[in-house]
């Protein structure tokens, strides 16, 4: 016996049927979607870059069973294929998926997270690596209205001002003891003493650090302000991890890591002091952990503010 064809054969669909308990929902939707998205370098060029994406729709009619699930999938593959993540995009693709429920929905939701990989320069080899940056977009549509944040963490060293200061100390005793009896002292053999194992009585801790940030967006702006936004991070805490590394740059390293020792609540201030005065910036959030090598757990600072107004 055949099988009727598709085109004769009406499939059942028992999302149409009443809810058994009546009742709205905030949000219904996919997380964890894998999905290529296109987002733009800092030299202007789209990549394409591979993504994982939660989608969610209102449901607004609570005697409606569910919503239209399949048609947010099928939106989604269609959405960011030919043009990079944008607010104006974002807005647009946001508006479809409220469009594709047919009144069942006033609101959507999209979270995208993705590696922005960035080309970064040695410090003074001529050198340069990549780094990866793990980023989080969420878009909100609700009421014709926009809300955009943005989410990303950038890695630096920071060199504990306490335990520079406690080197420094025993540094100048070991001088002291080794001198004691030289008269008259040259710049030639105090040079010679320095750059000699007897020259470092001790050495500070230093660690592995991460700044992560929550930036409510103003949606504005034509471009999100992702490579703009780390650059200015990275600048201001002025030790950002490395990737390329010869021995002049790991010297280099080692010169910005003594100017610019920090706590963890240095490191939260510097942080603060970029992201307030950012005209892309609503409000902010920042934490900053200090992956402590002296004890067993972190050091951390919170900071939260407003940008400019």
């Amino acid at each position: 016996m055949t099988p009727p064809s598709s085109q004769t054969r009406q499939l059942p669909d028992v999302a149409f049927e009443a809810a058994a308990e009546a009742r709205t929902l905030e949000w219904v939707g996919m997380s964890h979607i894998a999905l290529p998205l296109r987002v733009a370098t800092p030299g202007g060029e789209p990549v394409q870059v591979a993504a994982s994406v939660d989608v969610a729709v209102s449901l607004d009619d609570a005697d409606a069973r569910g919503i239209h699930m399949s048609r947010l999938y099928l939106r989604l593959q269609d959405a960011f294929a030919s043009e990079a993540v944008t607010p104006a995009g974002l807005r647009r693709v946001l508006q479809s998926l409220v469009d594709s429920q047919e009144g069942l929905s006033s609101s959507a939701r999209l979270v995208l997270r993705y590696d922005q990989m960035l080309l970064r320069p040695a410090l003074a080899s001529g050198n340069a690596g990549w780094k990866r940056y793990p980023v989080e977009i969420e878009a909100l549509l609700e009421d014709g209205h926009l809300r955009l944040s943005l989410a990303f963490s950038v890695e630096y060293s920071s060199t504990c001002p306490a335990s520079a200061a406690l080197s420094r100390q025993l540094n100048a005793e070991r001088f002291v003891a080794d001198f004691a009896d030289a008269r008259p002292i040259s710049t030639s053999v105090v040079g010679d003493w320095l750059a000699s194992e007897r020259g470092l009585a001790a050495t500070p801790h230093a660690q592995r650090s991460r700044a992560s940030v929550r930036l409510q967006l103003r949606p504005q702006f034509e471009e999100l302000p992702l490579a703009a936004m780390i650059d200015a991070l990275e600048q201001r805490l002025a030790t950002p991890v490395q990737t390329a590394v010869k021995r002049q740059d790991e010297q280099a390293f080692a010169a910005l890591n003594a100017a610019n020792l920090m706590f963890c609540e240095d490191a939260a201030r510097r942080v603060a002091s970029v992201l307030a005065h950012d005209p892309h910036v609503e409000r902010f959030e920042a934490e900053v952990a200090h992956f402590e090598s002296l004890h067993p757990h972190d050091a951390v600072a919170r900071v939260s503010g407003s940008g400019p107004r």
